[in-house]
């Protein structure tokens, strides 16, 4: 019985691991310090993701909600304008469903030099 419980966790645990998506890659790299601010950022995730929300922080200080656009299906390749506001630190914070319907959140972030 009790092997049978473990099992059931652990099935349990894992099913939920994998239905969740990751972001694969961002557009700029997590963490990179660039000469001047992008024109768009991207994200591309493993799996379908419907994106909800997208906030830029500059500097910890300005918050802006970026515009989706069309692109409020589900998808794994989001593309997104920026306006940017100068040198120094930003943080794209984002928020969106998976496919099973969870909700999900990540940032990244990247410095203007």
């Amino acid at each position: 019985m009790k092997k049978l419980a473990t099992i059931s966790l652990m099935s349990t645990l894992a099913t939920g691991a994998f239905a969740h998506s990751n972001v694969d890659t961002t557009t700029p790299e997590n963490g990179a310090t660039i000469a001047e601010v992008p024109a768009e950022i991207s994200f591309n995730f493993a799996d379908d993701i419907c994106l909800t929300k997208v906030d830029m922080v500059h500097q910890d200080v300005h918050a802006v909600t970026l515009d989706l656009g069309d692109q409020t299906s589900f998808g794994r390749t989001f593309r997104l304008p920026l306006q940017g506001m100068g040198e120094g630190t930003y943080r794209i914070e984002w928020r969106g469903l998976g496919a099973d319907g969870h909700a999900m959140q990540g940032e990244f972030t990247f410095t203007v030099d």
